[in-house]
Formats: C-alpha cells, sequence, structure tokens
C-alpha cells in the first residue's frame, strides 16, 4: 500500500511541489510511518509568496465587514469539523484526544475575535487640532505575512496568527512543522470553503531552508514564530536584518509557587495537570513546583501517588490523561535529561523511563512512551532546573519563603509563565506585582490569556515588542498612519518657516 504524501496549498490548490525532499510522518503511539510530508524548496516559498503578493492588492481593499463576514463562515465551518481537527492533531501529535479538542476551541476562539475586525481597526479622530487642522490615525495592512509554527499546537499556534492578520487585510504564508502537518492542509480548505480568495492564505511544508527563504524574501513584510529560544533568537536577529517586523516567542521554565496555606488537593490536581497534559510539550507547562516552608514534606506523597497512577495511554482512548511523546528523538533528549537530574544530585522519586509502551495500548509497543517523572530536592544549578525540558518531567525545588521564591523565579533566564497558589490576598497581590514573568496565575495553574488579551512571555521567552493575538496582535499585523489636512479657505498667506505648532 502507497503511502500518502503530504506537500502544500499555494494559491488556492493543493501543490505537491517539485522538491525531492521528504520527511517522514509518524503515529508517536504507535511508531508507524503514516505519510511523507514535501519539504519545500526556497523556489516553492518564492511561489507561494508570489501568489499571496499578487492577492493582496485586492484583499487589502476588501471592506473590514466583507472580510469578517468570510471569518464568520470559517468560523462555522471549524466548528462543525472541530473533532476531525481534533483527530488529527492526536494521529499525528500524540497528545489525548480531549485535549486536542481544547486546543480547537482555543483557536477558534481567537477566530471568534478576529470576526470583530471591523471595530479593532477604528482609527482615532481629533476635529480643530490646530486652526483650520483636523488630524486622524489609521491603521493599514502590512502586505505579505508569514508564521512558523511548531509541533505542539499544529491548530492553535496557527491560529493565534493567521486569522487576525487576515481579517486586518495582509495575505498569509504559513509554514507548520513538518512533524504534524495535515491540520494545516485542513483549515487552508476550510478557509477556501468560506469564500476567502485564492492566494490570501498559503501553506508551504518544510525545514529550515523553508524559513530561511522566509526569513530573507524582500516581499514578506512580518514574521511571527513560536518555538524554542535558540531559534526564536535566530529568527528574531534574521528577520530585523533583513527588514522585517519580528514576533518571536521562545521557550520557558514555568514555575508554580505553593505557599503553607495552599488547598492541597488542588494544588495537586493542578500541578499533575500542567505537569504532564500533553506529555508536558507545552510552552505552558508547569515544570518546576516551589514548595514553600513545610509544604514540601506535606504535598510529596500526593504527588508521588498521582504521578505513579497517571493514566498513560493512546490518545484515541477517552480514559487517557497523558499520550506519548510526539517523536523517538524527542524522547530521547527528555530521557537524557533524567539522567543528568539523577547524575547532579535531584531524588528521583518516579520514574518515567521505567514506562512500557505496551502498558498503553495494543500495538502501542513501538511507539515513544514516557511516564511521568517526579524529581524532588532540585537545586537551582541543576540541568534540570536550568533548561527547558519540553517533556513529562516535574522538579520540585524547596525554599524557606516567599522572598526567596520570587527571587529565584525572577533570577531565572525565561519569563514566559508563573502561577502561586495561595489563599493570602496580600501574598497573592505581591506575588503579581514583584513577578517578572509575562502571564501570572493566582490558584490557575497555565495563565493562558484569553483571545482578546493577548500572549507573551518577558526576558528570554519573547523576541521583539508585541505580543501574540489580541489587540496586539492587530498592533502587530497593522502600521498606524496619521493624516493632517486642511482647506485653501483656511491657509493663510505666505511661506512658513517654523515648525508648525498648534495656535
Amino acid at each position: 500500500m502507497s503511502i500518502p504524501q503530504i506537500a502544500h496549498f499555494i494559491n488556492g490548490q493543493p501543490s505537491a511541489g517539485t522538491s525531492s525532499r521528504q520527511q517522514p510522518v509518524t503515529n508517536p503511539a504507535t511508531g508507524a510511518v503514516t505519510a511523507q510530508v514535501a519539504l519545500a524548496s526556497a523556489a516553492e516559498v518564492d511561489r507561494a509568496v508570489a501568489a499571496a503578493r499578487a492577492a493582496f492588492p485586492a484583499w487589502a481593499d476588501t471592506p473590514p465587514l466583507r472580510r469578517a463576514r468570510v471569518m464568520f463562515k470559517f468560523l462555522e465551518l471549524l466548528n462543525a469539523q472541530r473533532d476531525t481537527l481534533a483527530h488529527m492533531i492526536t494521529a499525528e501529535h500524540g497528545k489525548v484526544f480531549t485535549d486536542a479538542q481544547g486546543e480547537v476551541t482555543r483557536g477558534i476562539e481567537i477566530v471568534e475575535f478576529a470576526c470583530g475586525i471591523p471595530q479593532l481597526l477604528k482609527g482615532d479622530y481629533t476635529e480643530q487640532v490646530s486652526t483650520g487642522i483636523d488630524n486622524w490615525t489609521m491603521r493599514q495592512p502590512l502586505g505579505v505575512v508569514a508564521g512558523i509554527t511548531p509541533f505542539n499546537f499544529p491548530v492553535m499556534v496557527p491560529m493565534w496568527m493567521f486569522p487576525v492578520a487576515i481579517a486586518a487585510g495582509n495575505t498569509f504564508v504559513l509554514k507548520p512543522s513538518p512533524i504534524d502537518p495535515s491540520p494545516s492542509l485542513f483549515m487552508a480548505t476550510l478557509l477556501k470553503q468560506a469564500g476567502l480568495p485564492e492566494g490570501v492564505f498559503n501553506v508551504v511544508q518544510g525545514d529550515k531552508e523553508a524559513v530561511d527563504a522566509l526569513l530573507v524574501h524582500p516581499d514578506v513584510q512580518a514574521i511571527s514564530f513560536v518555538g524554542s529560544t535558540p531559534i526564536a533568537n535566530y529568527i528574531y536577529e534574521t528577520g530585523a536584518h533583513h527588514g522585517k517586523r519580528v514576533q518571536a516567542l521562545g521557550g520557558a521554565k514555568n514555575h508554580m509557587v505553593v505557599m503553607p496555606d495552599a488547598d492541597l488537593d488542588q494544588t495537586v490536581d493542578a500541578l499533575i495537570g500542567s505537569a504532564y497534559g500533553s506529555a508536558g510539550e507545552r510552552c505552558m507547562a508547569i515544570s518546576v513546583a516551589v514548595l514553600v516552608g513545610d509544604v514540601g514534606d506535606k504535598i510529596m506523597p500526593k504527588l508521588i501517588e498521582r504521578t505513579r497512577a497517571l493514566k498513560v495511554l493512546q490518545g484515541e482512548n477517552l480514559a487517557a490523561e497523558m499520550g506519548p511523546i510526539v517523536t523517538d528523538a524527542a524522547r530521547q533528549r527528555i530521557r537524557g535529561y533524567i539522567d543528568a537530574g539523577v547524575a547532579e544530585g535531584a531524588q528521583l522519586l518516579v520514574d518515567g523511563r521505567q514506562f512500557d509502551g505496551a502498558q498503553a495500548g495494543s500495538g502501542c509497543e513501538a511507539g515513544f512512551w514516557l511516564g511521568g517523572t517526579l524529581f524532588d530536592h532540585v537545586s537551582t544549578e541543576m540541568k534540570i532546573y536550568k533548561e527547558e525540558i519540553f517533556g513529562p518531567v516535574l522538579s520540585c525545588v524547596r525554599v524557606s519563603d516567599f522572598a526567596t521564591a520570587v527571587r529565584i523565579i525572577n533570577e531565572h533566564e525565561f519569563g514566559n509563565g508563573v502561577s502561586c497558589f495561595t489563599r493570602d490576598g496580600n501574598v497573592a497581590r505581591e506575588f503579581s506585582r514583584r513577578i517578572q514573568v509575562g502571564m501570572v496565575g493566582i490558584n490557575v495553574p497555565i495563565p493562558v490569556p484569553m483571545a482578546w488579551h493577548g500572549f507573551g512571555g518577558w526576558k528570554r521567552s519573547l523576541f521583539g515588542d508585541m505580543h501574540a493575538y489580541g489587540e496586539e496582535g492587530v498592533r502587530f499585523y497593522t502600521k498606524q498612519k496619521s493624516i493632517m489636512q486642511r482647506w485653501p479657505e483656511s491657509i493663510g498667506k505666505g511661506a512658513e518657516f517654523v515648525m508648525p505648532t498648534s495656535k
């Protein structure tokens, strides 16, 4: 039986492309190769950008209300096909089906936000800013913009980008991860069914060659990226060097501070779900629990019990709490971090390396399986504390007081997300004010903002000035123009050689 071929979507049509380079797509639960995805050459990227450039003038001139109507139709189609998309995510990423449904829902919420683009593009107006002169501002689209997105959210993260960009009048080129490429093509098909003109949304599958081609292409005006910090830094520096607006979201090491007065059962639920959900392959996963005072001795037995009891199963099993690791290479990298933690002296309480894929279900013996892993007595000098593991590994750090908890978090190079579990209102207020992190949860383990607020971290978790989606996204995908106007009847006689002032 022949293996399906996954390629590109350019100018409103599926495109096989001309490059002979390919990469296998696997089902992480079974390890089986399910398809081959094409890896675009620079020439194929140029073809996608050319299609987007040709479509831009007419789409930018389309009234925002008509663009919003396309988004409304796309929203209707997404709601009808949300489970289809969720099954695609589970098949290629491995996350459990219910988690995949949640991912699709969060993406849909961005589309709902983008449907309000006529209101979001309204400018400001000042009458009589000076004698006989009126001044107003407007926001206009940039042109061709591109998104480079990661494997861990093949639906949600692209939808952080393209609905807002397209609704604002831009045309878009998406370069998704080749690890789970199918959802991007399905979303392109839905956009076409919704009435989006040809060339407005394009998909190029690929690897670094495609990324580099987008970064240097003279017709690409802006790049939005989500991925690891080293690559985010590279994307930002290279894109900016070539005159592009860049928004590059990088890595994370998200902490949860557990105060002595926290509700322990609620806190354990939060830690287990946020550390091991999606096998820890989330930029907002909690990977460090900072246990303050004597709460460590109280909470650790509960954490051990719950980690050992995790239901690690094939993702289509509705009883599953955690699925496989996305690739074997990722699994080996995570195992290396566990090895390093043991070597550096952290106390390994639950060892996920011992998990056997046969426990996950029939046919899963060759899948990329790893169980939940729990470390205690981790120090801030250890590799497993400093670096982003991006897997189901929870490290527990014990500190004496609240001030120390805040200090070690603020000293970490990443500043993506953070949480604090407490019943004390003053602690919650001081934590929110003093912590140097972009997204903060108080008794909320994964504080991902809703669609109208915007997503983004601080420090080395974000390269660029604007966060993703929300009104920040509208600003990122548009440029402001200021217009001052007066009419001949109000213009005085003679040349003016001084700087104009309000008079």
